[in-house]
């Protein structure tokens, strides 16, 4: 049997740690043989692909992004569609594909297994926004990096008296704010599922520094102040149409320095989060589904994601992970609240 395997989406941390464990089980356990598609649809697409013996994948489970590329190609658009990707994999003799990625990958994954081509998925986001699944790997490596920077900023912020403003990522949800925040100490964190007023913002930051602290603010990419409709978006729709997020943080510095009269500093911590090498966590869980997507392979289970439920690895179908975003629950919101101010 002939596999094809993509990364497709944001680069994230473990990418090559999947694509480790499914050769290595796929050649050691059912001798089959691997393809890489070259940066994520765009491959499948166009037919693009290199061959993956298992000397390629020796010592890669460390590596930071994926020795496939990806890209954020919509298998839809410029030549795509299931008619002409089934036409590519049979020229190639290409039987099934693994397709790593996150929402908007796997919402294509099912599209394409709806109209019959052989497709099992992998759940991959730092965001953690993924519904049936406990985690997704990268956002340990994530929350791991977001917190190290934001242990950096207290530092300078408390040399100078100053409030630190920290952004990060997680589209439409906050597991990243949330768990980074709670690890650094953060005086407020703010997320997409809270809306929170820029006055009750002002009051945690107020009271942090009237007890001496130089306070500090966790904001998510997504989150929407009280007085705002939708998620600050100023740089356009990536190819699934979806707003590319960021900049939040730099609206609220100039505006909680306005009310408080303590100098405010925003960073926006970005592409940073995603790079680098995974934590030990995520080198784990990636390499586990690596090698339960070969077992849903081999047992034929099209159209459904390899999910991580407690300890224990599953398989799930594609419209159970895709039908809401998997976000931050009221009690978990409430629990890190009580650390605000």
């Amino acid at each position: 049997m002939k596999i094809g395997i993509l990364t497709s989406g944001g680069d994230c941390p473990g990418l090559n740690a999947v694509i480790r464990g499914a050769v290595l089980k796929g050649i050691a356990v059912h001798g089959q043989e691997f393809v890489g598609f070259r940066d994520g649809w765009r491959g499948v697409v166009e037919g693009d692909i290199i061959d993956i013996p298992r000397t390629m994948v020796r010592g890669i489970a460390k590596q930071g992004g994926t020795i496939l590329g990806t890209s954020r190609t919509n298998p839809f658009e410029n030549g795509g569609g299931p008619e002409a990707i089934k036409a590519h994999m049979d020229r190639l003799g290409i039987d099934a594909i693994i397709a790593i990625g996150g929402e908007g990958t796997l919402a294509a994954a099912k599209r394409l297994t709806d109209a019959g081509l052989k497709i099992v998925g992998v759940p991959k986001t730092v965001d953690n926004d993924l519904d049936a699944t406990d985690y997704t790997f990268g956002f340990d490596t994530a929350v791991q990096i977001a917190t190290e920077a934001i242990d950096r900023l207290r530092t300078t912020g408390e040399s100078h008296h100053r409030c630190m403003i920290a952004e990060v990522m997680g589209r439409h949800v906050g597991w990243i704010a949330l768990h980074a925040g709670m690890a650094a100490g953060a005086h407020a964190i703010l997320i997409p599922e809270q809306k929170v007023s820029i006055e009750q913002i002002t009051e945690w930051v107020k009271e942090a520094h009237a007890r001496g602290r130089a306070p500090l603010v966790v904001v998510a990419e997504g989150f929407v102040p009280e007085h705002m409709e939708s998620p600050h978006s100023e740089r356009g729709l990536d190819t699934f149409g979806r707003p590319r997020l960021g900049g939040i943080a730099d609206q609220l510095a100039p505006e909680l320095e306005a009310r408080t009269g303590i100098e405010t500093r925003a960073t926006i911590l970005g592409h940073i989060q995603r790079g680098g090498v995974p934590s030990a966590f995520d080198r784990v869980l990636a390499t586990r589904l690596g090698m339960a997507a070969i077992d849903s392979v081999v047992e034929g289970y099209w159209g459904t994601m390899v999910a991580l439920k407690g300890t224990d690895i599953q398989h799930v179908a594609f419209a159970e992970a895709l039908g809401q975003l998997k976000t931050v629950p009221q009690n978990r919101y409430d629990e890190a609240a009580v650390l605000f101010g």
